[in-house]
């Protein structure tokens, strides 16, 4: 329980920074005609297709005591963000960061400027018309983004294992406990662990299809 009550605490703290952090993004993704835009795009959506333990490998160094991660942890005293939830945290925005960003982009090019350029016409400011009329329309894709950006939390273990260890209430999340109850063969908390986990994932996944119906497009 304690594992799954750390995972739970990091997915909705991982999903709730990446739909922050991921809105801005998204927009500029939609819309922009940068000559670049496609470098940016690539950037994103790097963690879809590189290997977890790649990625976990360059965030350790990074988060290290000899990365920027050490200067930041020097602050409060501490020497690496390494193998701490904050360490975490951070590794799970980084590697969910395509699963929040790439359904609200697709959601906001269905959506279109025209709305806002409407809302323009009323003497709104941009930020009144994308919150009284971008946020209501993008209500699907947000909901698409944010069960997606929950469910990949749930299931990380490369870059969990890389950048977190194994560290019981500190970084073990539930895939990582259930690979060390595989380890000790002890097949029956294992089980129960990964029937919970596909009970939550199978519930995540049918809200997203749902919300599919609403946006008219795919999942990515």
């Amino acid at each position: 329980m304690e594992a799954l009550w750390l995972t739970l605490q990091l997915a909705l703290f991982s999903t709730l920074i990446l739909i922050v952090l991921a809105t801005p993004l998204a927009w500029w993704l939609a819309h922009s005609q940068f000559k670049g835009k496609a470098l940016v795009e690539a950037l994103v959506a790097l963690p879809l297709v590189l290997p977890p333990t790649v990625l976990g490998f360059y965030l350790l160094i990074v988060l290290g005591p000899d990365g920027p991660g050490g200067w930041l942890a020097s602050f409060w005293g501490g020497s690496t963000l390494a193998f701490s939830f904050s360490g975490l945290l951070i590794g799970s925005v980084i590697y969910s960061l395509p699963f929040v960003v790439q359904p609200l982009q697709n959601g906001f090019v269905l959506i279109g400027k025209k709305p806002l350029e409407v809302a323009y016409t009323l003497k709104a400011s941009f930020w009144d018309g994308f919150r009284s009329v971008i946020l209501p329309l993008a209500k699907p894709a947000y909901i698409s983004a944010a069960t997606l950006g929950f469910a990949h939390t749930l299931g990380e273990f490369g870059v969990v294992l890389m950048i977190g260890g194994n560290i019981p209430g500190e970084t073990q999340v539930i895939s990582i406990a259930i690979y060390e109850q595989v380890e000790a063969m002890e097949y029956a908390q294992a089980h129960g662990l990964s029937a919970l986990l596909l009970f939550i994932s199978f519930t995540l996944l049918a809200i997203i299809y749902k919300a599919r119906k609403h946006q008219g497009g795919g999942l990515l």
